[in-house]
């Protein structure tokens, strides 16, 4: 089957802010003081901050290499403003701003929006760092939080407008119920956010920060963390709903990974269930015959 012609699941950004239909020259083309949806040129020094940056870490190695980019080849992609009160204000684009600084520009390309409320603005500076790949994880979860707590949005808005499946965003939430020091560790890339995950079904604090100090001290894997965690005995235990009054079996860490893994690739909700013998049953959801033409597509993909 083909999905060409229909309208593609969770367009997220490209349905907030329209991208010229051609591409436009980034150089020697200045700011009129009244043009918006186009590229320009403008002074940095006039570019203000945005308040509702999601990104709180820039590693200075990252920084120094794209300035270095900038030195050599300039600005490959705009970064993205919008006026306010003579000047502008920054939406996406926090690294290549800083690195432009660095690198001595006195004027960078960017793309000139409308924003007609501060909610909007938020919206923005939110969704369209969330498709970057550089976010980690726990910015990617308090970003995901600001949506739901600031804008009052539920999961399933977010997940349209991100175009990423709800477990996704819901697992990425669970991040943020970890200690302090765990976050932090996640985010400095000290463990991964498998290993968070492995740790975040711990009821006990002091259990969670024992097996943290054993992954820092000894390296261990996300299979090691789920053993360990296993082993201590202090783990939320899943209650799926049964309809027959059968209490079918805990999901291991390993499945839920599993499951994790699978609904990343899909796109869309899927539930693996563990039964005797080293059998099982993988469950996958579709939202509408579009989304089931998309699923058919996709295996159709893989298969071949």
């Amino acid at each position: 089957m083909s999905t060409k012609g229909k309208p593609v699941l969770g367009r997220g950004l490209a349905s907030l802010i329209p991208r010229p239909s051609a591409p436009m020259p980034m150089v020697g083309r200045q700011d009129d003081g009244v043009a918006s949806e186009t590229i320009v040129n403008i002074d940095i020094e006039k570019i203000l901050p945005n308040p509702y940056q999601p990104r709180a870490d820039f590693d200075p190695v990252e920084l120094d290499e794209l300035k270095r980019s900038i030195q050599e080849k300039g600005i490959i992609q705009p970064i993205t403003v919008c006026r306010h009160n003579g000047s502008y204000q920054l939406i996406s684009g926090e690294r290549r701003l800083r690195a432009s600084r660095e690198a001595g520009l006195a004027q960078i390309p960017a793309y000139i929006i409308r924003i007609s409320s501060q909610d909007e603005l938020l919206e923005l500076a939110l969704i369209e760092n969330l498709q970057r790949s550089n976010l980690n994880p726990i910015e990617i979860a308090i970003s995901y939080k600001r949506l739901t707590d600031e804008l009052h949005y539920t999961i399933e808005q977010v997940a349209q407008k991100t175009g990423k499946d709800r477990s996704t965003i819901t697992n990425f939430l669970r991040l943020l119920k970890l200690p302090d020091s765990l976050q932090s560790a996640v985010r400095k890339g000290d463990v991964s956010a498998g290993h968070a995950r492995a740790l975040i079904t711990i009821e006990d604090p002091a259990v969670q920060l024992h097996i943290f100090e054993r992954i820092m001290s000894k390296g261990l894997s996300v299979r090691q963390v789920e053993k360990a965690v296993r082993d201590s005995g202090t783990t939320k235990v899943r209650k799926p709903r049964s309809s027959d009054g059968v209490q079918p079996r805990v999901a291991s860490s390993a499945l839920i990974n599993i499951e994790e893994k699978l609904r990343q690739s899909l796109g869309t909700k899927v539930e693996v269930k563990e039964m005797d013998g080293g059998k099982g049953q993988i469950t996958i959801e579709y939202y509408s015959l579009d989304d089931l033409d998309r699923l058919l597509d996709l295996f159709s993909t893989i298969q071949g």
